[in-house]
C-alpha cells in the first residue's frame, strides 16, 4: 500500500503529464456545457412529472422485447429500474426473514463492540446510512443465486461493448458473486444519510495506469470519443485497498427492494448521466485546484461530489421513482449517487445491495478469496472484519447452493 507521501507525487505527476496532452481549460468548457444540457433536459422532465429513470419489466427481458430507444435511453442515463424482477409476496417474506435473522442472533449488541471499524463513509458529510454488515443470510443468497437475477445480469452485461484487442473483456452471460450489505432504515431518521459519491476509485482515476486509459479519450482532449460502455481495461484498474472499497469490476451497482420507497423514504437519489465521468474527470485538471488536489479525491474512500467543485453537476441529482418490494435497481459504476439525509415516509426502507460482477480474471481472484471467508462465517474480503455472522444461526450453508450458486461462488 502505498504512503500518502506517495501518494501525492503520484497525483502531482499525473496531473503534469494529463495537463500537458490538451487545452484543459476548452476541454472543461465544452464537457460544463454539456452537462448543462442534460441537467436542463433531466429538471424538464421531472418538473413535468415524467419518470427520469428509464424503467423495464423483468418480463421484457425474457421475452427479448425491449425497443432500441429503450436501450439508447437506458445507456444515455446509465441507471434503469427493473421491476418485478422477483415475487412481491418473496421479497416480502424476505423481508421479514432478514429481519428475525438480525433479532435472534442479538446483531444489535454484538454491532456496540464494532462501531467504528468500517471507516469507509467517514468522509462523507452525512455518514452512513442503517447499513448492516449482513451478507450470508437466507434471503440474500437466495436472491443472488437466483435464474431471475441472472437473466437480469445478462441483460445488463449486453450493454457493454466487451470487445478488445486480446479478446473479451468478460463473461456477459456469467457472473461471480459479489457479497454486499443491507439497507434497513427507519421512517423519521434524519441523521444517516449518504452525501454524493462514486465508489470503485477515487484518486486512482487519474493516476492508474489501466484507468488513465479507459478514459484515454478525455485525457487527449476527444471528448466525443469517450465511451461510458466500452469495458476495455476496466477489469484491468488497482483500486487502493480499503476496507468497504470493491475489488470486483462492477458492470451495475445495484439493489434489490425489499419494501416500497420513494422520493420521500430516504432513498437513493441518482444524477443520471452515464459520461458525466468526463466532467469530474476534467474539473480536477483546471488551474484552480491545487497540483496535489484532485478535488478532494481521498485514498480508500468514495469520490466525493461536492458544491465546491461540481455544483454544475449536481443541480442533476434526482430521487428514484417509487419502486416495490421485488424491483431492482441498477446504476453504471462512474454515477454519481446518494441517500437522503432525511426519511420521511412511514415506512422502512429496506435494500439488499447486489451488483452485477461478470466472470473474469480480476473478479475470478476475488470470488476465491470470499468463498473462503463464507464458509467461516467471515465478513468479505473488501469489508471491514466484522465477522457478526460468524457463530449466527440460519446463516446460509454451502449445502444450499445450487449449480448456478456454486458457479458463482467458483466452487
Amino acid at each position: 500500500m502505498k504512503s500518502q507521501e506517495e501518494i501525492t507525487k503520484s497525483i502531482i505527476i499525473s496531473k503534469e503529464l494529463l495537463r500537458s496532452h490538451f487545452d484543459v481549460k476548452k476541454a472543461f468548457e465544452e464537457a460544463k456545457s454539456n452537462i448543462n444540457k442534460e441537467v436542463e433536459i433531466i429538471l424538464e422532465k421531472q418538473n413535468k412529472e415524467i419518470p427520469v429513470i428509464p424503467e423495464i419489466d423483468y418480463q421484457s427481458i425474457l421475452n427479448g422485447d425491449i425497443s432500441e430507444v429503450e436501450i439508447l435511453n437506458l445507456k444515455k442515463r446509465g441507471a434503469v429500474i427493473i421491476r418485478n424482477v422477483f415475487d412481491r409476496n418473496q421479497a416480502n417474506e424476505w423481508n421479514d426473514e432478514i429481519g428475525e435473522y438480525i433479532l435472534s442472533n442479538d446483531y444489535f449488541t454484538k454491532s456496540k463492540s464494532r462501531e467504528g471499524m468500517d471507516k469507509y463513509f467517514s468522509q462523507l458529510k452525512s455518514g452512513a446510512p442503517q447499513i448492516f454488515g449482513i451478507y450470508w443470510s437466507r434471503p440474500q443468497m437466495l436472491a443472488r443465486q437466483s435464474e431471475s437475477m441472472a437473466n437480469t445480469k445478462k441483460f445488463l452485461n449486453s450493454l457493454w461493448d466487451i470487445s478488445s484487442s486480446h479478446g473479451d473483456v468478460f463473461n456477459p452471460n456469467r457472473d461471480y458473486m459479489y457479497a454486499d450489505r443491507i439497507r434497513r432504515r427507519e421512517p423519521g431518521d434524519e441523521t444517516l444519510g449518504l452525501s454524493p459519491h462514486i465508489d470503485g476509485g477515487s484518486f486512482e482515476r487519474w493516476t492508474d495506469t489501466a484507468f488513465q486509459k479507459v478514459y484515454q479519450s478525455v485525457f487527449n482532449g476527444n471528448l466525443d470519443s469517450y465511451d461510458p460502455w466500452k469495458a476495455d481495461y476496466r477489469t484491468e484498474t488497482k483500486e487502493y485497498k480499503s476496507p468497504a472499497v470493491c475489488s470486483m469490476f462492477r458492470t451495475f451497482q445495484g439493489w434489490t427492494a425489499l419494501t416500497a420507497q420513494g422520493p420521500s423514504d430516504g432513498t437513493l437519489s441518482l444524477i443520471p448521466i452515464a459520461n458525466s465521468m468526463i466532467y469530474l474527470l476534467l474539473r480536477a485538471l483546471q488551474n484552480d485546484i491545487a497540483p496535489d488536489n484532485l478535488c478532494d479525491a481521498t485514498p480508500g474512500r468514495p469520490l466525493l461530489i461536492s458544491k465546491n467543485y461540481h455544483k454544475d453537476l449536481l443541480e442533476g441529482l434526482v430521487s428514484i421513482q417509487d419502486v416495490n418490494p421485488g424491483d431492482t435497481v441498477w446504476w453504471h459504476p462512474d454515477l454519481t449517487h446518494s441517500v437522503a439525509d432525511k426519511h420521511t415516509g412511514k415506512d422502512f426502507s429496506n435494500v439488499m445491495f447486489i451488483g452485477s460482477s461478470p466472470q473474469c480474471k480480476k473478479n475470478l481472484d476475488y470470488a476465491k478469496r470470499q468463498t473462503e471467508n463464507f464458509l467461516l462465517g467471515k465478513s468479505p474480503p473488501d469489508f471491514a472484519a466484522e465477522d457478526y455472522e460468524v457463530d449466527f444461526e440460519g446463516r446460509f450453508s454451502s449445502d444450499q447452493f445450487t449449480s448456478l450458486g456454486r458457479n458463482q461462488m467458483a466452487l
